[in-house]
């Protein structure tokens, strides 16, 4: 089994949405083994956490956007993943990740290179999303990549919706298939 790790924060319950949607996307592909992780309020996490994320053939990042930028939550994990940088241990490991904000740019774009440096720095291997946008005067927040996010999966939760709201079916699905290309991938160069 190839293994999928998903380590996330989420502020008001969006981003966990997200997540599902990706874990449900990657645990469709057959031959994948996921697991999620939600960093907690306080950022700190458990040290099987780490073991975890070790273990897995593919690490998929995930956070809200706050600011133009992930939130503390995930920075705090971020840093602390130096330890494993200095072994190396997640090179060529697959990396991918996916962020949410109220708005509809809301600086996502800054949050997803994030995650990419961050990916880069461990020598990971980093898989987009592969889906074309949904650009016409037809589409809108219900169809897939509405966000037009190319290195990752975008998502819009409206600042005063809950998350029974949001994210919309569109970013919902653009996550679930996120997920499944993950998977796909990770499955396929780890047989």
């Amino acid at each position: 089994m190839a293994k999928v790790a998903i380590i996330f924060f989420s502020g008001y319950g969006h981003t966990a949405k997200q997540a599902e949607a990706v874990h449900a996307g990657a645990a469709s592909v057959s031959g994948a083994e996921v697991t999620s992780i939600q960093i907690p309020a306080d950022g700190n996490l458990d040290e099987g956490v780490w073991d975890i994320l070790a273990a897995a053939d593919a690490i998929v990042f995930g956070s809200p956007t706050y600011m133009g930028g992930p939130a503390w939550q995930f920075k705090k994990f971020a840093d602390e993943s130096s330890k494993p940088w200095f072994a190396l241990a997640w090179k060529d490991k697959i990396a991918g990740g996916f962020t949410n904000s109220a708005s509809v740019n809301g600086d996502k774009f800054a949050t997803l290179s994030y995650f990419f440096t961050l990916s880069q720095q461990h020598g990971q291997i980093w898989v987009g999303t592969g889906l074309p946008p949904a650009n016409t005067k037809a589409h809108g927040h219900e169809d897939v990549n509405w966000t037009a996010g190319f290195s990752g999966a975008m998502a819009i939760s409206p600042s005063d919706a809950s998350p029974e709201e949001a994210p919309r079916a569109g970013d919902l699905e653009t996550a679930r298939l996120y997920g499944a290309r993950l998977a796909e991938y990770t499955v396929k160069t780890r047989s």
